[in-house]
C-alpha cells in the first residue's frame, strides 16, 4: 500500500526527470505575429478621465434626445428613470431603495464624464454594441447628463468640452489615476 510519502518521492522524482529535457530550449508556439503600434493604437480604445483618447465628433442633447427614443428607450424607459436596466437620470447618487445598490446609483453619481462616454462607446445599445458612430456617442452622453440637471440641452459635447465638465460627485470619489498637484494625469500606471 502506498503512503503519502511514497506520493511525494515519486512527484519529485518526476520534476527532476522532466527539467533537464527542456532546460534552455526556446518554447516556439506560432501563435501569432508581433503587433504594430498602429495596430495597437487602433485597439486602444480607453478613455481617460482627462479626455486622452476621446475621438473627434460631437453632438448634444437635442440630438441625444432623438437617438435615446430609438436605442436606448426600450431598457432605460422614456426619461431614464424607469425600465428594465439600471437607471440613468434622477435625484444625484442613490435615488431609491434597491436590494441592488448599484442599481439605484445613477449616472450623476460618476466622478468623470469621460467614463460615461466610454461605457456608452463600447457596451451599448446593450444588444449591439460598439455600433454607435462617435458623434452618437457624444449625443447620447450630452442627453444623460442633460437628464440629470448637469448640462444644458444646446451645449455641445465634444473631445475638448467633455472632460472640462464638473460631475457633482467628483470629490466624493476616490481617485485611483495617478495625478499631479494640478489634477493632470501623469503618464505611470494607476496607483493603489
Amino acid at each position: 500500500m502506498f503512503k503519502f510519502k511514497d506520493y511525494l518521492e515519486a512527484a519529485g522524482l518526476l520534476l527532476v526527470l522532466s527539467l533537464p529535457a527542456g532546460a534552455g530550449e526556446e518554447i516556439k508556439t506560432n501563435s501569432g505575429v508581433k503587433l504594430t503600434q498602429a495596430e495597437i493604437r487602433q485597439w486602444s480604445i480607453t478613455i481617460y478621465p482627462d479626455g486622452r483618447n476621446l475621438p473627434q465628433g460631437s453632438g448634444n442633447a437635442i440630438e441625444g434626445e432623438k437617438l435615446y427614443q430609438s436605442k436606448c428607450l426600450m431598457c432605460h424607459g422614456p426619461s431614464g428613470e424607469r425600465g428594465v436596466a439600471p437607471r440613468l437620470a434622477g435625484k444625484l447618487g442613490y435615488t431609491e431603495w434597491n436590494p441592488h445598490p448599484l442599481l439605484a446609483l445613477t449616472v450623476g453619481a460618476w466622478p468623470h464624464t469621460t467614463s460615461i462616454f466610454d461605457y456608452i462607446r463600447r457596451a451599448m445599445p446593450h444588444q449591439s454594441p460598439k455600433t454607435l458612430t462617435d458623434s452618437e456617442v457624444y449625443s447620447l452622453t450630452a442627453y444623460i447628463l442633460n437628464l440629470n440637471g448637469i448640462i444644458d440641452k444646446n451645449d455641445e459635447l465634444n473631445r475638448v468640452t467633455l472632460p472640462q465638465i464638473e460631475m457633482p460627485y467628483k470629490k466624493k470619489s476616490y481617485i485611483a489615476w495617478d495625478v499631479d498637484e494640478g489634477g493632470k494625469l501623469n503618464d505611470r500606471e494607476p496607483s493603489h
